[in-house]
């Protein structure tokens, strides 16, 4: 029964991040939906342990590209030390590098918020013109008001 309220659950979730026009999660759902109902079901425990990881592989990647490829110069990049909205954007950027490393911890040691924080981003975009990237950072600012984290 557990299964297949997950499964609804699941079902539902795409629904609505479609109709949100969250591709993000609406393909995330449909990749462990295929996953699900294939042979690929034997990742699973892969996918919970390191799937996180992976992402934010992924995600670092992305963000280092421009440096990586010569479309953001270096000195561009030196540039931004002397720059005081550059440095707000570096002290902005460690904040919330600290805060999405404690979301991690977070979703990692009580995966029970990892649901809200769907809905809260899924709500998010649908309802405020959000951008779906900030559950972890979500997930961090929830481990703030937690005591003992």
């Amino acid at each position: 029964m557990a299964s297949y309220l997950s499964l609804l659950i699941l079902v539902l979730l795409g629904a609505l991040s479609f109709f949100a026009h969250n591709t993000a999660v609406t393909i995330s759902i449909v990749v462990l939906l295929a996953i699900k109902f294939t042979p690929l079901a034997q990742f699973f425990p892969y996918v919970e342990k390191q799937g996180l990881t992976v992402g934010i592989i992924i995600l670092t990647i992305a963000v280092m590209a421009p440096l990586a490829s010569g479309s953001l110069p270096s000195s561009t990049l030196l540039k931004s030390f002397l720059d005081w909205k550059s440095l707000l954007a570096i002290a902005v950027g460690i904040f919330v590098s600290w805060l999405g490393g404690r979301g991690v911890s977070l979703m990692s040691s009580q995966p029970t918020i990892v649901g809200g924080l769907l809905i809260g981003t899924i709500i998010g975009v649908s309802l405020f013109r959000g951008v779906p990237v900030g559950p972890l950072i979500a997930a961090g600012i929830v481990s703030l008001f937690l005591i003992g984290k």
